[in-house]
């Protein structure tokens, strides 16, 4: 073995309070690594349970799990952002590939919309019911991330908040929750209680830790670079614009291809919630003109 190499193993677990010695006899007897245990490949193509015997489903479980794995990449991205301090460079990097993770979201879609038989998907998929991908946690990390709460509000939701609201304040009328509440009754479905049984908590108390250091509010303090804006506003449009439109499309394949206007298994009004100009989402609203934000999920550019 290399001398040098052979020190700095030793200097390693020497300064963890480690005897180097063991940690040697340990990789002496360790099991040499391999691709189906490192990737937990077994695992993985363990985890579609159908719970009906159409095939599509299996695809269906799938599309969800993948989608769930791109979110994470987006969210280590985030996460690193949020919780560190880098140069531009670096701010850079990491949107190019939180960009290009979002570009697989939005091409992935091909997979739900021409990849299912349309009649057995709008079978099987009543019995999924009050399972909804409004559910997905990520999708509400990803927001906390990157903006402030006062940016997920839309205007009915702007017009309810009180001056000196509670982040709680704020989780009563973010954009998401009118999805599963008929605010003139308060009436929640039973999708959005799960949800908020589930989550809620652990969404305020991620909102309060990341205070200040959201995405939204560092910019505000850099002087970004044309180029760094420009990436931005990629982003937020690829994410808050495009992304839903492509899924609102898919939707309306499934759910009102025939015009039979058919409801989502968590019972929100599907063609009214997934638009953009209804959730008027904006992570980095400082970055876009006063027409952009009038016209949103309109005709927007991304420059």
């Amino acid at each position: 073995m290399n001398d040098k190499l052979f020190r700095d193993i030793e200097d390693k677990y020497e300064d963890l309070g480690e005897n180097p010695e063991t940690y040697l006899k340990g990789l002496l007897h360790a099991k040499p690594i391999n691709y189906w245990d490192y990737v937990e490949v077994e695992t993985l193509l363990s985890l579609q349970k159908p719970r009906t015997n159409f095939k599509d489903e299996v695809i269906f479980i799938m599309y969800h799990q993948v989608t769930e794995l791109v979110l994470k990449m987006i969210t280590h991205e985030l996460e690193q952002l949020v919780s560190e301090e880098f140069e531009e460079a670096i701010w850079l990097d990491k949107l190019n590939r939180i960009i290009r993770y979002t570009d697989m979201l939005i091409t992935s879609f091909d997979v739900m919309k021409a990849g299912m038989n349309y009649d057995d998907y709008n079978t099987f998929r009543n019995t999924l019911a009050p399972a909804s991908g409004f559910q997905s946690a990520q999708f509400r990390y990803i927001e906390i991330f990157c903006t402030r709460l006062k940016n997920l509000l839309n205007e009915e939701g702007k017009n309810r908040i009180n001056k000196g609201a509670t982040t709680h304040d704020y989780f009563e009328h973010i954009y998401w929750k009118d999805a599963g509440m008929d605010r003139k009754t308060e009436k929640k479905s039973l999708t959005l209680r799960q949800f908020e049984e589930k989550y809620l908590n652990q969404f305020v108390v991620l909102t309060e830790q990341v205070k200040g250091k959201t995405l939204e509010e560092k910019i505000l303090k850099m002087d970004c670079s044309i180029e760094l804006k420009d990436k931005l506003k990629a982003f937020d449009y690829f994410y808050n614009v495009k992304w839903p439109m492509v899924h609102l499309e898919t939707a309306q394949h499934y759910l009102d291809k025939k015009g039979e206007n058919k409801a989502a298994t968590g019972g929100s009004e599907w063609k009214k919630y997934l638009h953009p100009k209804f959730q008027q989402r904006k992570f980095f609203p400082t970055l876009w003109t006063e027409n952009d934000l009038k016209n949103w999920g309109e005709s927007i550019s991304t420059k």
